[in-house]
């Protein structure tokens, strides 16, 4: 399965804003991160052509970093540099709701929007080139280190 193939099975107003984010995902992330389907989903990762280790959890996987879902009530992006860096979440929540008009829905690493017409496009984009893929993997092995 590929992300186009996902994007074809989607109906509806959710289709056109996975079309929207997916397509600014592909622009705003820096350069090393592979786009694929990782837990059934569109992903960006670091491939194991960069970072041979893999995912601790399961390391025949790329290093995930973010992923996005149709889900039945809303669509989710899940940001692990969001999670991983302090810096980069107290920006996202600070700067939220001057794009946006509904209140963050958030947890660890996802970001979930169930009013579609209200989805900050540009601050999903501005997230998105926050962090580079070494940057990622300092922050990654820094956490497995503790």
């Amino acid at each position: 399965m590929t992300t186009d193939n996902y994007i074809d099975d989607l109906r509806g107003e959710k289709k056109q804003s996975v079309i929207k984010l997916v397509s600014l995902i592909r622009e705003s992330l820096p350069e090393g991160y592979e786009e694929c389907i990782n837990y059934g989903m569109p992903s960006w990762v670091v491939p194991h052509s960069i970072y041979k280790k893999g995912c601790h959890c399961s390391p025949e996987l790329p290093l995930p970093f973010l992923s996005l879902a149709a889900r039945k009530n809303n669509i989710a992006i899940y940001h692990m540099g969001i999670y991983a860096d302090k810096k980069i979440l107290d920006w996202f929540i600070k700067e939220y709701p001057k794009q946006a008009r509904h209140k963050l829905d958030m947890g660890k690493s996802c970001i979930r929007f169930k009013k579609l017409d209200d989805i900050p496009y540009n601050l999903i984009a501005e997230l998105c080139s926050k962090m580079t893929v070494k940057q990622w993997i300092t922050l990654y092995e820094k956490a497995l280190i503790k």
